[in-house]
């Protein structure tokens, strides 16, 4: 029987907003229902700060309900212009559809596709979009958006205002593009759910006024919150750039040691965010480092928990096993793998085999 997902989402303080709240916890307690979050290619790789929206689709398929994936192909040729500061660069066609194959291939490692009663749904946009035409859209789609309203919208009066910036068409029209999905995915999978960020809010609620107008449809909307650390700097980023998820990008070491350098004041908050434990097991881990008063267990778990989450359990191993022998300046226990982390992450490292050059000589170079 499923449950009421939002329940799970308070308890991690991972709920910011939903629309029709006693309706909604109705909604999700009397039957499976589909539940979609959008990703959009800006880059052959998704961040960390992803990961929110995804696990929630995971905490939804837990609770019962059917987590669909949307990957921006047509959307991502355009750019959602909420809370930027300036229009997005337009990226090609042929990088866009080569970007939505690798966010497919990333994103489902986060959902299950062969469970038996609730199986995840994977889906481009641009399958439905690419062959509407422009008078189409205009007549079916857009006559149901009032000008003033989008206007209105947080998202899009920050711009706006912003002195020297503006916003162009394109990037206005985003917000009619992706509440035609919710309504394209309302009528084909009967999805009645959509989660993203909160800075999603002003996207959701014009999909779910389409849904309403286009198929007389309930649907309902569910932010969570954009992770902040609490000294003020960006999440997700680090001297050397943005930690994302594919260990080509971001080696699993380098993924550990950003989790392993987290802040007191947020790793609680984090492994709420970021994990599966039961709340009340991280209240305990929380309880039981205050009293040690000396290293935290805290930072050490959660490191394990999304290292393997990410990059699976030998991901989490090989990093460890870097870690330590980093610690201990014993490297004997490193693997070819390992050198090859080491390496992408800006270690200088020298291959024996290829370098032709005496064992001495390449300890004194190195």
């Amino acid at each position: 029987m499923p449950t009421d997902v939002l329940a799970e989402l308070e308890n991690r303080e991972l709920l910011a907003q939903c629309t029709a709240d006693q309706a909604l916890r109705e909604h999700f307690a009397s039957a499976t229902r589909t539940v979609y979050a959008g990703f959009d290619p800006t880059a052959d790789s998704l961040h960390i700060g992803s990961l929110v929206p995804l696990l929630a689709l995971r905490r939804a398929q837990l609770a019962g309900h059917r987590p669909l994936v949307l990957v921006g192909g047509a959307t991502g040729l355009i750019g959602d212009p909420s809370f930027k500061a300036e229009e997005r660069k337009l990226n090609s066609v042929d990088t866009v559809a080569q970007w939505v194959e690798s966010l497919k291939r990333q994103t489902s490692r986060f959902v299950d596709f062969d469970a038996s009663d609730n199986p995840a749904i994977i889906v481009n946009n641009l399958d439905w979009t690419a062959d509407v035409t422009v008078l189409d859209f205009l007549r079916d789609v857009g006559k149901h958006f009032s000008i003033n309203s989008m206007i209105n919208k947080e998202s899009v009066r920050q711009r706006i205002d912003r002195e020297g910036e503006g916003i162009s068409f394109t990037e206005f029209s985003y917000m009619v593009l992706q509440s035609f999905d919710f309504a394209q995915l309302y009528s084909e999978y009967d999805c009645t759910v959509q989660i993203g960020g909160s800075d999603q809010w002003g996207n959701i609620t014009g999909g779910i006024d389409l849904v309403r107008r286009m198929h007389q449809g309930q649907a309902y909307g569910v932010t969570l919150p954009l992770v902040t650390k609490s000294d003020g700097s960006k999440f997700g980023k680090t001297e050397t750039g943005t930690v994302w998820l594919d260990a080509a990008k971001t080696s699993p070491y380098a993924f550990y040691q950003f989790w392993m350098n987290t802040a007191d004041a947020d790793v609680y908050r984090f492994l709420r965010y970021f994990t599966f434990l039961p709340v009340q097991g991280i209240a305990d881990i929380e309880r039981d480092d205050a009293q040690a008063g000396g290293r935290r267990q805290a930072q050490p778990v959660l490191a394990r928990e999304v290292t393997e989450l990410v990059h699976g359990a030998a991901g989490y191993a090989g990093a460890r096993r870097i870690s330590e022998a980093l610690f201990s300046s014993d490297v004997s226990v490193l693997t070819e793998s390992d050198f090859e982390q080491l390496a992408q992450d800006g270690l200088p490292c020298t291959k024996i085999s290829e370098s032709g050059k005496p064992l001495l000589e390449l300890l004194v170079d190195t």
